[in-house]
């Protein structure tokens, strides 16, 4: 039967662009049209119809976005658009995508699986099936189980709210996905339980603000396995935290703004039942700069609660990002930031040349500086930034480290790739896992392997497995 559905079933092509929460919404979308019956590809070739979930954030991933759309208008013809930049909208007052690509069979926002479903529906219906058409449909937005992922089997992205309540002026995510909407947090801990028994051993958590997790619905009680629980950052990582110590798993945090509030997670941290690690968008360090750009707290403030949080956990791993360049920024100002960058002593950096955003309040600020300098300022960043990282780390080296494989061919006997408890996939560095002495020593991709660190070269490390 199944062979003879595969055969007859329609097929979605599909496309995920940007970054983790939108991977999150595909993986929404996909797990909904294979619920249905159809069947869903990478390719645009043999395709009934294509979605493209797009980026709307900067302007490169707005080109990009637009620029994917018209290669699978071009290869299929058939394509339906969703995602951040379906959201924006264009010159004429109308979606930009639809300004842009006319032939488009449907636009939707972010976070929309339903009008998705219903514009596929409307183009390709919905395969028929005797054998599930009875059963009542279950909701894409409510993933009890672990549904369809994007990433390799022993990690995935856990979203645990939707859209912002500050208004950096630098940012139009607000305008695309809304304030902030958190999940119930029974329905998070439900899918993060289901996760982690299908095999994951590291659960990724994001949204545009983590710290901020229950703030709109003020804190209020939720249930889990018939136990109320708060919704909040606090006891949500203490429930994270029961769960992964099941399965010997990992819990890593990410957009983590530095709110007092952080303090109470810092004892979980310090304990290894959440990895100590915090992604924590800083942005900047000036305050005349954070003021233009509408950030919460300062710079000395930051300083000063980075000293608390590793007073409490010294083992502690910082990443974040920056923006060099912004509107008005001065030598001086910029100068603050190496400054903070060192005295911080930030672990992981990344850092953007200010690009203005078509509809961001930063466009009518004064004294916009010249891209030349932008991209100066971003390399004199980046160069302070991995000063800082390579220093840190050296201090690595002789350490015996827990390392959760990525890759290893022929079961790692030529060696392999995996990360650390400083490591998220893709941004960060990795470990280089050297061959194993003993023949019978091997590793398998998704379990964890004893490392000792031999040296650092650039960004990563190199491991002997122990």
């Amino acid at each position: 039967m199944h062979e003879n559905r595969a055969m007859t079933s329609p097929t979605i092509g599909f496309v995920s662009l940007g970054c983790p929460k939108a991977l999150t919404d595909s993986e929404l979308i996909l797990t909904q049209l294979r619920a249905e019956g159809y069947e869903t590809s990478k390719t645009y070739a043999g395709a009934d119809l294509v979605i493209v979930n797009t980026c709307g954030f900067i302007d490169a991933a707005v080109q990009e976005s637009l620029d994917t759309i018209g290669e699978a208008l071009a290869a299929n013809g058939r394509v339906i658009v969703t995602g951040c930049l379906g959201a924006r909208a264009g010159s004429q007052g109308d979606r930009l995508v639809s300004e842009v690509h006319p032939k488009v069979l449907a636009v939707t926002g972010p976070h929309a699986t339903q009008e998705v479903m219903d514009a596929v529906h409307k183009h390709v219906p919905k395969p028929h099936d005797p054998f599930v058409d009875l059963v009542p449909e279950a909701r894409a937005e409510f993933r009890g189980g672990a549904g369809i992922k994007l990433t390799p089997r022993h990690y995935a992205y856990l979203k645990i709210s939707e859209g912002c309540n500050h208004r950096c002026t630098f940012c139009i995510i607000p305008s695309m996905r809304g304030d902030l909407v958190s999940r119930p947090i029974g329905d998070v801990l439900t899918e993060a339980r289901a996760l982690f028994e299908s095999g994951v051993r590291e659960l990724l958590v994001v949204s545009q603000d983590t710290s901020a997790y229950g703030v709109d619905v003020k804190y209020r009680t939720g249930f889990h396995d018939g136990q109320p629980v708060k919704t909040r950052l606090f006891e949500l990582c203490s429930k994270l935290a029961d769960l992964a110590e099941v399965h010997g798993a990992w819990v890593r945090l990410h957009y983590v703004y530095p709110y007092p509030s952080v303090d109470e997670i810092l004892p979980l941290l310090a304990g290894g039942r959440i990895l100590p690690y915090l992604d924590v968008p800083f942005q900047h360090a000036h305050p005349e700069v954070l003021k233009r750009m509408k950030r919460p707290a300062g710079g000395e403030r930051n300083l000063e609660r980075l000293a608390r949080w590793r007073e409490a956990c010294p083992e502690l791993v910082v990443r974040s990002t920056f923006i060099a360049g912004f509107p008005g920024e001065t030598e001086a100002e910029f100068e603050t930031l190496l400054d903070f960058m060192r005295a911080a002593e930030i672990d992981r950096a990344g850092c953007f040349a200010y690009s203005p955003v078509a509809g961001a309040a930063a466009n009518e600020l004064p004294g916009a500086l010249p891209q030349a300098l932008r991209e100066e300022r971003r390399e004199r960043f980046m160069a302070v930034a991995e000063a800082v990282s390579t220093r840190k780390l050296q201090r690595r080296v002789g350490a015996t480290m827990q390392v959760l494989v990525d890759h290893a061919p022929a079961l790692g006997r030529r060696g392999g790739i995996g990360r650390s408890y400083a490591d998220a996939p893709e941004i960060d560095g990795q470990v280089r896992i050297l061959a194993p002495a003993k023949a019978s020593r091997t590793l398998k991709v998704g379990e964890f392997a004893r490392v000792r660190i031999v040296s650092a070269e650039g960004h990563d490390l190199i491991g002997e497995p122990i």
